[in-house]
C-alpha cells in the first residue's frame, strides 16, 4: 500500500561508491510508492546537513551505512528537531552492524518497502557532555580490529561539520581516498608513487652515513600505555546515577553501556578475575560516569578519544525509527 508521506531521500556518497545498483533499486521503489520524493546526492557533511535542514515537512529516508544514519540523529539532535522527525533507513554498506540490531532489513527492496509502509518506534538514547550522540552498544576498551581514530573522523560536531580532536568516523570520508597527491598516472597509480623510488635512491647515495649514537639508554619506566587501548584490563571508575560500582583499584576487562527501552542504559562490567572466574557486574541507570587514564571507546562503528572522562545521559523515546509493521 502507498503512503501518502512525502519523502526526503538522502543517499550518502559512500553507498553510491559502495553498491550503485542497491542505490538505484532503493531509490525506485521509494519513488514509486510516496506521494511525493525528493532525491539529494549530497558531496560532504555540509552538503548532508543542509539537506535535512532544508527538509521542509518531508520525512527523511537515509540510504547507507551505520555511519550515515549516526550522522543524520547527530545533526537532528543538535538542532533540537530529533523528536519531531520519523527516521527511516534503507541499509548499504559494509558497517551494517547497528541497523541490524535496530531491526532494520538490510535488503534494499524491503527496507525501502519499510520505509514506505512501516510504523515508527521510538528509541532511547544516549547523550554526552559534548552532545554526541550513542545509539548502539557502547564497549570500552575498543573491540580488537577497529580502526583507530583518524584526523578526518568525529562523533557528534562533526555531523554537522565540526570536527573535535580525537573524534572519528574513520573510513567513512567524503573525499576519494583513491585519488591520492599529484593526481593518477594512466596506470591507475598516483603519480608521486612512481617518481618515489628514483628520488629515494638519490637522496640515500647523497646522504652522508652517520652512526646512530644513543646517549643514554632506554627506561622502560617512561613508556606510557593508554587505558581502553585493548593491550591489557583497564582501570577505570564506572559510577551510575552516582554510585560508584568499581573503581581505579580493580582492573577491569571491559565495559559495555547500550541505551534502554524503558530510560534506563544496560550496564556490563567485567572485572579481572584473579584465581576463580569473576562474574559481570550488572546495574541499569539513567546516567553513566566513566572515568580514569586516557581511555577510547567504540560504538556505532566509530571510535571515541582518548578522553580521561566522559557521561553519558539517557534521552527516553529522544528520536523514532521506522520499521517494518
Amino acid at each position: 500500500m502507498a503512503t501518502d508521506d512525502q519523502l526526503l531521500v538522502v543517499i550518502d556518497p559512500l553507498a553510491r561508491r559502495t553498491d550503485g545498483e542497491a542505490v538505484r533499486i532503493a531509490k525506485d521503489v521509494l519513488s514509486a510508492g510516496a506521494a511525493s520524493t525528493k532525491v539529494c546526492l549530497p558531496e560532504g557533511p555540509e552538503e548532508f546537513m543542509r539537506a535535512l535542514v532544508r527538509r521542509g515537512s518531508r520525512r527523511p529516508v537515509v540510504v547507507g551505512d551505520d555511519r550515515a544514519l549516526l550522522r543524520t540523529v547527530a545533526v537532528l539532535h543538535r538542532r533540537r528537531e530529533l523528536a519531531a522527525c520519523a527516521l527511516s533507513l534503507v541499509p548499504v554498506g559494509s558497517a551494517l552492524g547497528l541497523a541490524r540490531s535496530l531491526g532494520v532489513p538490510t535488503d534494499a527492496v524491503t527496507a525501502a518497502r519499510a520505509a514506505l509502509d512501516g510504523v515508527e518506534r521510538r528509541l532511547d538514547l544516549l547523550v554526552d557532555e559534548s552532545d554526541g550522540v550513542v545509539l548502539g552498544t557502547l564497549r570500552i576498551p575498543v573491540l580488537p580490529g577497529t580502526a583507530p581514530p583518524g584526523p578526518e573522523e568525529a562523533t557528534g560536531p562533526e555531523a554537522d561539520g565540526r570536527v573535535e580532536s580525537g573524534r572519528g568516523t574513520g573510513p567513512d570520508t567524503y573525499a576519494d581516498r583513491g585519488s591520492g597527491q599529484g593526481g593518477v598516472s594512466a596506470d591507475g597509480h598516483p603519480s608521486w608513487l612512481r617518481a618515489w623510488p628514483q628520488s629515494l635512491v638519490r637522496t640515500l647515495s647523497t646522504r652522508p652515513h652517520r652512526p646512530i649514537r644513543m646517549s643514554r639508554p632506554l627506561r622502560p619506566s617512561r613508556i606510557r600505555v593508554a587505558a581502553g587501548g585493548g593491550a591489557g584490563p583497564s582501570r577505570l571508575r564506572v559510577e551510575v546515577d552516582g554510585v560508584t560500582l568499581v573503581d581505579l583499584d580493580q582492573p577491569v576487562e571491559g565495559v559495555s553501556i547500550t541505551p534502554g527501552t524503558d530510560g534506563g542504559a544496560d550496564v556490563e562490567i567485567r572485572p579481572v578475575s584473579v584465581g576463580a572466574e569473576a562474574s559481570p557486574l550488572h546495574a541499569t541507570g539513567h546516567r553513566v560516569t566513566v572515568s580514569g587514564a586516557d581511555f577510547r571507546y567504540g560504538a556505532d562503528s566509530l571510535v571515541t578519544g582518548p578522553v580521561r572522562t566522559r557521561t553519558w545521559t539517557v534521552r527516553e523515546g529522544a528520536w523514532g525509527l521506522t520499521l517494518p509493521g
